[in-house]
């Protein structure tokens, strides 16, 4: 038997914004991001593409760097917080959660690491976080934090929508 996907009714017609659970809306929110978007840092282009996928369960982020390896991210709802994971060049996939959702109407969604699958050495360069901004309907923000060897950094990355 086929299920309806969150937020939507018997009808098909969309459930009230309020009735849906904290974390459904800040993931429909996230949903917004589809299509292509277009960065550059320190001198190198960057490229975000964003897809549904799992019948509009899961949204997939692709990022890739000019002349770099495509890395994915892997967003979706799991209760009353959103999972991200992460399958890093690095060859580890760092796996991170929201706290619960209190307020789905912020600008911004941070996720902290729960655990990281992959990591060659407890020293290997590997993300902790991510925290994405929705600036407005075409300019997005990345804010990465990272541990390398124990020392911590951060990279941000500035992205403005391309179609």
């Amino acid at each position: 038997m086929r299920r309806r996907p969150p937020g939507r009714a018997a009808t098909g017609a969309a459930v009230r914004a309020d009735s849906q659970p904290k974390s459904a809306r800040v993931f429909e929110r996230l949903a917004s991001l589809v299509g292509e978007w277009n960065g550059v840092q320190d001198g190198t282009e960057m490229r975000v593409t964003y897809t549904l996928v799992a019948d509009g369960s899961t949204l997939m982020e692709e990022f890739r760097p000019a002349n770099g390896p495509a890395m994915v991210t892997m967003f979706s709802v799991d209760g009353d917080r959103l999972l991200a994971t992460h399958y890093c060049s690095a060859k580890n996939q760092p796996q991170m959660a929201t706290a619960a959702i209190a307020d789905p109407s912020g600008k911004s969604v941070a996720f902290s690491l729960v655990r990281v699958t992959g990591l060659r050495s407890p020293g290997a360069w590997h993300n902790t976080g991510l925290t994405v901004t929705l600036e407005d309907q075409d300019h997005l923000t990345q804010k990465w934090t990272y541990l390398f060897n124990g020392k911590a950094g951060t990279n941000f990355f500035h992205f403005t929508r391309a179609r």
